[in-house]
């Protein structure tokens, strides 16, 4: 038998993203479905201080608005130049909410006189799971490597074309989904959190 999970976000990349890593670790068990398939659910207003907070903000709200258990990700860059910003503001980090080419443009523009070997940086992600009972469960994952001088790549989104993975030498935006579901912030928080997403679905029966 297949559980409904939401997974609250209307970003098609990280829904495929997810998917993929789902099916992989369950295949058949979770029938995963996005906020496109609800029009009248409002948006979340990002009002957390942390990643943990806006990603348990986000799956209780679209879970109380569903009624369905719910999964949620808050996901940034942390660059090491900037004291870890853009961090929680980085889909917003230009102005407006998902101008992946300002964003990041703008990190180019603050990292332009720094070094190469000052230019460390990593992606977290923090997945959290909300159950109508009002059970959560959080996990996170990092991701490391350094910021490019300019963008590389076309796959991927956000900040990908400008984020070179720690030991490879191109950008995370010219990595396949296979390669890069295997080590990015994203899968680590997703492998970490299925089970607890399992154990707890089977236990709604």
């Amino acid at each position: 038998m297949s559980h409904k999970l939401l997974l609250a976000t209307r970003n098609e990349g990280k829904i495929l993203e997810f998917r993929r890593i789902l099916d992989a670790l369950a295949p058949g068990e979770i029938e995963l479905v996005g906020l496109d398939q609800f029009p009248h659910v409002h948006d979340v207003e990002e009002t957390g201080s942390t990643f943990e907070e806006n990603a348990l903000l986000k799956a209780r709200e679209m879970s109380e608005a569903t009624g369905l258990p719910a999964i949620a990700d808050d996901s940034g860059l942390c660059v090491d130049a900037l004291d870890g910003a853009p961090g929680i503001f980085s889909a917003r980090w230009a102005g407006n909410h998902g101008d992946d080419k300002a964003n990041l443009e703008k990190v180019l523009a603050q990292l332009s006189d720094v070094p190469d070997e000052k230019r460390g940086a990593y992606f977290l992600c923090l997945a959290a799971l909300y159950l109508p009972d009002g059970r959560t469960h959080c996990e996170e994952g990092r991701f490391y490597g350094r910021i490019l001088h300019s963008p590389i790549g076309t796959k991927g989104f956000g900040y990908d074309p400008i984020f070179q993975p720690e030991g490879l030498e191109i950008s995370s935006a010219q990595m396949s989904s296979h390669e890069k579901d295997a080590v990015s912030h994203r899968g680590k928080a997703l492998r970490a959190i299925a089970p607890h997403v399992l154990k707890a679905l089977n236990s709604l029966g």
